[in-house]
């Protein structure tokens, strides 16, 4: 059955305007992004077939182009549309926090930080460069790869943050395991680089450590911070 058949309240379009966009299943959500269907398939169960393909949205998401332009129903254009797609929902979510002194709230940071680096399949290292008011002046990625305190380097984050002028930071990683619970390495790197801060003056505010599906762990709301 053509969607155009369903019930207006059944339909992705129709249900989001009347009911919102939270309403909408993932694959809903991606049907309205696609807009087309292929033989025998709808739009929806195009769309459900494409996350089970990928194993889950965010996974779609986070495919290259050659992954995403192989799947059923895809391809460079789409590819194109959804990568420009995300850069609006990053800017316009950065634009918003850079108006306000949201970056007081560990939740809205790590909305933030899942934006700008959560779904990197490799460890990166990030640094919230933050004003007096805890306004962000910037987002510096400083590291990749496996992190520990061998090589993530103090004065590479002191550095930076002075280059910024920047009152205060927030250290920030993501676990490509998708599991954000800190180990005993990232609390003992929390404690070397606040130690290293300290003495110029900078604080550190927390240690947000970015997992999957949305998940993120703050440290200094867990009171984890030395």
């Amino acid at each position: 059955m053509a969607i155009s058949d369903w019930h207006e309240n059944d339909r992705p379009r129709e249900k989001l305007l009347k009911f919102g966009a939270h309403s909408l299943s993932d694959a809903e959500l991606l049907a309205i992004f696609l807009r087309v269907g292929v033989k025998g398939q709808s739009a929806v169960d195009l769309a459900q077939s494409l996350i089970d393909h990928f194993g889950d949205l965010h996974s779609l998401l986070n495919a290259n182009e050659t992954e995403f332009c192989e799947a059923k129903g895809l391809g460079q254009a789409k590819f194109v549309q959804l990568k420009a797609v995300l850069e609006m929902s990053r800017r316009h979510f950065e634009s918003g926090l850079k108006k306000g002194d949201a970056f007081t709230q560990p939740e809205s940071v790590a909305r933030y930080l899942l934006h700008q680096i959560g779904f990197q399949q490799r460890e990166q290292f990030a640094l919230l460069l933050l004003d007096q008011q805890h306004h962000l002046i910037n987002l510096e990625v400083l590291f990749h790869g496996t992190l520990n305190q061998a090589s993530v380097h103090p004065r590479e984050v002191v550095k930076a943050a002075l280059a910024q002028n920047a009152a205060a930071v927030i250290l920030a990683h993501n676990h490509p395991s998708g599991d954000p619970s800190p180990s005993q390495s990232d609390i003992d790197l929390t404690r070397t680089l606040s130690q290293a801060l300290a003495l110029v003056d900078i604080r550190c505010l927390d240690h947000i450590i970015l997992g999957d599906f949305g998940r993120w762990h703050s440290l200094a709301h867990h009171g984890q911070m030395p």
